[in-house]
């Protein structure tokens, strides 16, 4: 059961990565689903996004931004998730330290499809570190590419 901080906590860390991040808006990125269970995101094929002109394939670089993105949200979501009574102002300031310390990406084939969409899973929930795990998939639920990362959290 998620408590009120939790809650709060989702709602504010969606907002940033979903309304807030000029980058993220650029490539069009939404967040679909944000809780202790899951997390999704999404992107819709633009001319923009193309990679490869003669393939009309997704570009290798938003791939990786979509693993990388999704990734941190879900390493987020499993410290939110590791302890039931965070104080908001303690989970905000572990917010601001959020980073990517390290990020693999194994592209299984050529990003076709007009919408693809990234789920995250932990691997690693620590105090300090997370290692997650994400795949991203099109609309056919063609597996594109999985990545693993590691996060700071604390």
């Amino acid at each position: 059961m998620t408590t009120p901080v939790q809650e709060e906590t989702l709602r504010r860390v969606a907002k940033i990565f979903d309304k807030k991040m000029p980058f993220h808006n650029l490539l069009g990125l939404s967040i679909r689903r944000y809780d202790l269970d899951a997390v999704e995101v999404s992107i819709e094929m633009k001319p923009e996004l193309i990679g490869n002109v003669h393939q009309q394939i997704l570009h290798g670089g938003v791939t990786a931004t979509m693993l990388d993105v999704v990734g941190g949200l879900t390493a987020f979501s499993g410290l939110i998730a590791s302890k039931p009574d965070w104080a908001i102002e303690e989970l905000q300031e572990r917010l601001q330290s959020l980073g990517t310390i390290d990020l693999r990406v194994d592209y299984l084939r050529p990003g076709r499809g007009m919408h693809f969409s990234a789920t995250g899973k932990v691997i690693r929930a620590g105090n300090r570190v997370s290692v997650c795990r994400m795949e991203l998939h099109n609309e056919l639920g063609t597996h594109i590419a999985f990545g693993t990362g590691t996060y700071m959290v604390g």
